[in-house]
């Protein structure tokens, strides 16, 4: 398309329809942002997209490499858990930065600048992405039903599928209502992981001694395999077409002095929840160390395992029950997000309005189907491991999101004034790499056996 065609409200973005639909029009812009006034009123009124982004950086799908990385290898992944938190918060700082500079998110980006073929293929790639990570949450939420009430795990699996209509219910009631919903259940995460790591007391040398890399975290396949799932599960490729969109449901001056003022709060937002995030990624994976490895349990990587040897290891009787807790608040809080960026990419790519309830069933039958045929099979054990290749499948997604993001956001052509720095840029290219390089050596390692 002619880089000169079309502007979106924004001397710099080149490639936008100008007869094209906002992204989520039916929330862009209905979330108050007061003008002047002191920086606490401004720095509320943009929480929460960070918030919801960060859900993603939580979901079941990082239980389980967590707990695998845990339990076999000490506290030695640590510094993946790290290192991926790093480059989420610049990700997701590029994201919001292209969604409030262009008034596009990132799946109408790619649609304004890459032939169709290409734009079918990324579209392709993030549905797989979605439903890897809907898989992640179905499995979660069903472990879950089945740790607090005994309902078996086939059961659990379709029960599963009615919380379509959850997203319904709160969308109606405005997005603000979404986001408290949210960052409700990420309290009680929060909340549950402080008691444990209490518990735990984990020795203090040892967990700040696996937050530096080690060179067998690449040496060793088994590591490696469970460092590329634990990548995958907290760099989520469809949190970026996610945040690049939710950013806009903020009413601010889309003017450039509006916009770059929205900037630098939106980044504020995703870096205080990203924290978060870190704090109960390395929570579930310190309890897992200090807990199962330190007493030679090295063989838990299931959650129903953990959930049942917690708190005979520990000597608490509510950990055990704290942990499912957090497990159901995760597979619920995961089930919105997921919703919203299957809607943002179909709309983006495909210019294809769905109904609520039809997107969220087509994806969980989708997810459902692997999950019940793997549980008929091979049970418990089959689904902990379906868990952690769900994760390697999303980690194989992001380098379809990451490069058109990086790509995009370091143009001056088409960003003008709001194109990142070139310091910036680099450092985007070599997570962008990172990403890529270690993609390459799990396949030709799973390829090689």
């Amino acid at each position: 398309m002619d880089q000169g065609h079309g502007r979106a409200g924004h001397e710099g973005w080149r490639f936008a329809m100008p007869d094209s639909a906002p992204s989520l029009p039916e929330v862009n812009a209905t979330v108050p942002v007061p003008q002047g006034g002191r920086w606490l009123a401004r720095l509320f009124a943009f929480a929460g997209p960070g918030y919801m982004v960060s859900v993603g950086y939580m979901d079941p799908g990082n239980w389980a490499t967590d707990l695998a990385g845990g339990s076999q290898f000490g506290y030695t992944l640590l510094a993946v858990i790290l290192l991926s938190n790093l480059m989420a918060v610049l990700l997701q700082a590029l994201a919001a930065r292209l969604g409030i500079a262009t008034g596009r998110d990132l799946a109408q980006a790619c649609r304004d600048s890459y032939p169709r073929p290409v734009n079918l293929a990324l579209w392709l790639a993030c549905e797989l992405a979605i439903i890897a990570c809907d898989l992640a949450e179905v499995i979660g939420t069903a472990i879950a039903l089945n740790l607090l009430f005994g309902i078996p795990l086939i059961a659990g699996a379709l029960i599963a599928a009615l919380d379509a209509f959850l997203l319904l219910v709160l969308m109606n009631r405005g997005f603000r209502y979404l986001e408290a919903f949210v960052a409700s259940l990420l309290i009680v995460i929060a909340g549950c992981f402080i008691v444990q790591i209490i518990a735990a007391a984990p020795p203090v040398a040892a967990m700040l001694a696996g937050f530096l890399p080690s060179r067998e975290i690449v040496t060793n396949p088994e590591m490696l395999y469970i460092a590329i799932g634990i990548i995958g599960a907290t760099v989520m490729p469809h949190n970026l077409y996610l945040h690049s969109s939710i950013v806009q449901t903020r009413a601010y001056e889309r003017t450039t002095e509006g916009r770059r003022d929205a900037i630098r709060w939106a980044t504020v937002d995703s870096t205080v929840a990203l924290t978060l995030a870190l704090f109960v990624n390395a929570a579930i994976l310190i309890v897992a160390a200090a807990v199962f490895h330190a007493n030679g349990r090295t063989e838990v990587a299931e959650i129903g395992q953990a959930h049942e040897l917690l708190s005979p290891l520990l000597g608490l009787g509510i950990a055990s029950t704290l942990f499912a807790v957090a497990l159901l608040a995760s597979g619920l809080n995961s089930t919105v997000t997921a919703t919203l960026a299957g809607q943002i990419v179909m709309e983006g790519f495909l210019r294809l309005r769905l109904p609520h309830w039809a997107r969220r069933l087509l994806t969980r039958g989708l997810a459902i189907i692997p999950v019940v045929i793997v549980t008929w099979l091979y049970g418990e054990k089959g689904t902990a491991e379906l868990l952690v290749l769900s994760q390697v499948v999303l980690s194989m997604q992001l380098p379809f999101a990451v490069i058109p993001l990086v790509w995009f956001v370091s143009d001056r052509r088409r960003m003008g004034a709001f194109a990142i720095p070139a310091w910036v840029s680099i450092l985007a290219w070599a997570v962008a790499a990172v990403i890529v390089v270690l993609n390459l050596k799990l396949l030709f390692d799973t390829v090689a056996g």
